[in-house]
């Protein structure tokens, strides 16, 4: 090898070596203010990979916290008045009461979940002083609003056949005092079943009604009927249309104010 070809080499090593140094300088911030970026980059980088990792678990547990969960009995309405089934209604009060509401709602429904929480003493204590006759409906409209899909109308037919036994009310009371989340986990049928036994419902045909969706078709085709039905629609965000909760008084809808069940049961259905 010549002495002129061994100088190029050399020079190229030299060059080489050199660039390195340069990539190792930037890198560590001795070029200046670029190593604090790329420093600075990562950090936000990791945050982000951690508050989002952070955020989809929190999501998760959040959506599945009903699974394998017993549902807590609601304290038991006591009432001298029996309950009735009449197809997917179920009927709850004194039968001669001077005033009847409808009420339709849904097991999912936060705005319903609210509802009771808001009205269900009042209404249970007209129940009781047999001024109230209520006529509720269970609605399967959320259907799709679980994860999986179902338990709006799983739990509307576990109602129904609760009030079979005689245990609607208590039954409804524990569905709503524990309510999934919209979006989340519902409850399984075996934790339906569960809530049936806690109640006193030891029957085998409520446990293979509850496996089997006994009530499921005529759930959905009155729920069709029902949010079709002109009498029962409403203004809403995106339009006029049927929404849960509607309370409805001789077929007409109730404003729900502060006052509406006195003021139901001062008129009667006369």
């Amino acid at each position: 090898m010549g002495g002129a070809e061994r100088n190029a080499r050399k020079r190229r090593q030299q060059q080489q070596q050199q660039q390195g140094k340069n990539v190792v300088a930037q890198a560590r911030g001795t070029a200046g203010m670029g190593g604090k970026r790329v420093g600075l980059i990562v950090g936000v980088v990791v945050v982000v990979i951690a508050v989002v990792v952070g955020g989809v678990l929190w999501t998760n547990a959040s959506k599945n916290e009903t699974q394998g969960q017993t549902i807590p009995v609601a304290q038991p309405a006591e009432s001298q008045y029996p309950e009735k089934r009449d197809g997917v209604v179920v009927e709850t009060g004194n039968p001669d009461a001077p005033a009847t509401i409808d009420v339709y709602a849904d097991f999912l429904c936060p705005a319903c979940g609210s509802f009771y929480e808001r009205f269900g003493e009042q209404i249970q204590q007209k129940v009781n002083d047999g001024s109230l006759l209520v006529r509720t409906h269970p609605v399967p409209m959320l259907v799709e609003a679980s994860d999986p899909p179902g338990y709006s109308l799983d739990a509307a037919n576990a109602s129904l056949l609760a009030a079979d036994e005689g245990e609607f009310t208590a039954f409804h009371d524990s569905l709503f005092q524990n309510q999934p989340a919209e979006g989340g986990r519902g409850y399984g049928d075996d934790q339906l079943i569960r809530l049936g036994r806690d109640l006193g419902i030891a029957s085998d045909a409520f446990v293979k009604g509850v496996r089997n969706g006994k009530y499921d078709d005529e759930l959905t085709s009155e729920f069709n009927k029902t949010a079709s039905n002109p009498d029962l629609m409403q203004e809403g965000p995106q339009g006029k249309g049927f929404s849960t909760p509607t309370v409805t008084h001789k077929g007409k809808i109730v404003e729900l104010d502060d006052n509406w069940l006195d003021r139901i049961t001062s008129a009667g259905d006369s």
